[in-house]
C-alpha cells in the first residue's frame, strides 16, 4: 500500500520532462486529426451515398478491427522501438487522409482502407502508453495518465469545432487535407523530439541472456498469442484487467442510447458525458492523495451507475445532464488502479499489457453500446440508460475485491 504522506505529483513536475512534453503535443495532434478525419469522412460518404447507414460506418470504420489487431499484432509494441512505431503511424494516417482526400475510392475501398490502418492502431496508441511509465514514475506517472483523459476529452470537443468550421469553410476533402497535415506535423514532432532507442524491449529479451546464440525469433501473430494467454492466465493481471474493463464498458452504454433518448439535446448530454470524465480525471489525478485515490476506486465505479438509475424517470433534460457530469466523473476510478497494474504486468510484455487493456476497453464499448442500441428498440431508452446503471453497479460488485486496493507482491510480480 502507498503511506497517506505520499503526496500527489503536480503538473509543474511531470511536464518538466521533455519527451512527455513531446508525448502530450503528439497525442494532442492524434486526438484532432482523427476527430476532423473521422467527421469529414462521414460527411463525404454522406454526401457521395446518401446512406445514413454506410455514413455511420464510415464514421467507426476503424475502431472495430483494433480487437483483431490488438490479439495479432500486439506484440510488435515490445518489439519495436517506441518513435519508429509512432512516426510510422502517424506517415500511415497522413497518407491515408491524403487519398481519401482526392475522393476517387469506391466506399467499400474507403471502408478497407479504414480498417487496414486501424489494425494497426492498438501497436502505436500501446507505444505511448509503454513510454510513460519509462519518464514518469510513482505518482508522477498516475498524473500522465490522468492528464491524457482530460486531453482525450478535451480535444475531441476541439476536433468536431474545428471539424466544422473546416467543412463550412473548404468542405470534406479540405478538411481531409487538414487532418493529413495534423499527422505529419505529428509525425515530425516525434521524429525530432524523442530520444532515439537503442533497443527495443522485445529484442533485448529474445536475445541470449548468457552471451549464448539468440533464440530463433518468434513470430508476432504467434508471439501476440502467447502473451495475450500468459497476461489473461495471471490471476492478479486478469483481475486489474477485469477491474479496468467491467464498470467502464458497462456505463458507457448508456451513451449508445443518447440519440433516441434526447434527439434534440444530444450534443449537450454528449458534452455533459466528457465534461464529467475531464473533470473526474482532473480532480481525482491532481488533488487527491494517492493513497486515498486507490481507497476510493471501488466507490468511484460505484459513482459510475448509481446516478444513471435517476434516468428512468425522465428528468428535465437539465437534471439528466447533470447525471451524465456526475455519473462520468467516477471513470477517474481507473487511475487508482494504474499503479497496481503496472506493478503487476511483466516489464518486458509493459507495451502489450497496456495495448490489451485498451484494445479490449475498445471492443467492450462497442459491443455495450451495440447492446444498448438494440434493448432502445425494444424499451423506452431512458430505461435502458438506468439499466446500464443497475448493471454497473452489479458489474462493480462482482469485481470488487478486484477494486480493492493491495499490495503485488514482489515474488508474485517477478513470477508473473
Amino acid at each position: 500500500m502507498i503511506g497517506d504522506d505520499v503526496r500527489p505529483a503536480t503538473y509543474r513536475e511531470i511536464f518538466a520532462v521533455g519527451a512527455f512534453r513531446v508525448l502530450f503535443g503528439s497525442y494532442v495532434l492524434l486526438l484532432i486529426g482523427d476527430t476532423v478525419r473521422m467527421l469529414a469522412l462521414a460527411v463525404l460518404v454522406y454526401e457521395r451515398t446518401g446512406s445514413p447507414a454506410l455514413s455511420a460506418l464510415a464514421y467507426v470504420a476503424g475502431f472495430v478491427p483494433q480487437a483483431f489487431g490488438g490479439a495479432l499484432l500486439l506484440s510488435l509494441t515490445d518489439r519495436l522501438p517506441v518513435r519508429a512505431a509512432m512516426v510510422g503511424y502517424d506517415l500511415i494516417r497522413c497518407a491515408m487522409a491524403l487519398v481519401l482526400a482526392v475522393d476517387v475510392l469506391p466506399v467499400w475501398a474507403v471502408l478497407a482502407l479504414l480498417a487496414s490502418v486501424g489494425l494497426v492502431s492498438p501497436v502505436a496508441g500501446a507505444a505511448r502508453q509503454r513510454t510513460l511509465p519509462e519518464l514518469l514514475h510513482g505518482d508522477a506517472y498516475v498524473l500522465g495518465r490522468s492528464v491524457f483523459g482530460v486531453t482525450a476529452g478535451a480535444m475531441q470537443v476541439l476536433g468536431y469545432a474545428v471539424g466544422g468550421v473546416l467543412l463550412a469553410l473548404v468542405g470534406p476533402s479540405g478538411a481531409l487535407v487538414f487532418a493529413g497535415v495534423v499527422a505529419l506535423v505529428s509525425a515530425v514532432v516525434v521524429r525530432f523530439g524523442l530520444p532515439r532507442e537503442t533497443a527495443a524491449q522485445g529484442e533485448e529479451a529474445e536475445a541470449g541472456g548468457d552471451g549464448g546464440p539468440a533464440p530463433r525469433p518468434e513470430g508476432t501473430i504467434r508471439a501476440t498469442w502467447r502473451v495475450n494467454r500468459e497476461l489473461l492466465g495471471d490471476p492478479v493481471v486478469r483481475g486489474l484487467l477485469l477491474a479496468q474493463w467491467v464498470p467502464a464498458n458497462l456505463t458507457v452504454a448508456a451513451e449508445g442510447v443518447i440519440v433516441p433518448y434526447a434527439p434534440d439535446h444530444a450534443g449537450l448530454l454528449y458534452g455533459s458525458a466528457a465534461a464529467g470524465m475531464l473533470l473526474g480525471n482532473l480532480l481525482v489525478g491532481r488533488f487527491v492523495r494517492p493513497a486515498r485515490r486507490e481507497r476510493l476506486v471501488p466507490w468511484l465505479a460505484l459513482q459510475l451507475g448509481i446516478p444513471l438509475l435517476f434516468v428512468a424517470a425522465s428528468p428535465p433534460v437539465a437534471v439528466t445532464a447533470a447525471l451524465f457530469v456526475l455519473s462520468n466523473a467516477g471513470f477517474a476510478y481507473q487511475l487508482g488502479l494504474q499503479r497496481r497494474f503496472l506493478a503487476a504486468v511483466p516489464k518486458a510484455g509493459t507495451g502489450q499489457a497496456m495495448g490489451l487493456a485498451m484494445t479490449g476497453t475498445m471492443t467492450l464499448q462497442g459491443v455495450s453500446m451495440a447492446g444498448a442500441g438494440a434493448l432502445a428498440g425494444v424499451f423506452d431508452p431512458g430505461h435502458v440508460i438506468a439499466l446500464s446503471g443497475v448493471a454497473t453497479i452489479v458489474g462493480t460488485a462482482v469485481v470488487w475485491r478486484m477494486l480493492r486496493p493491495g499490495d503485488v507482491p514482489a515474488a508474485e510480480v517477478a513470477a508473473g
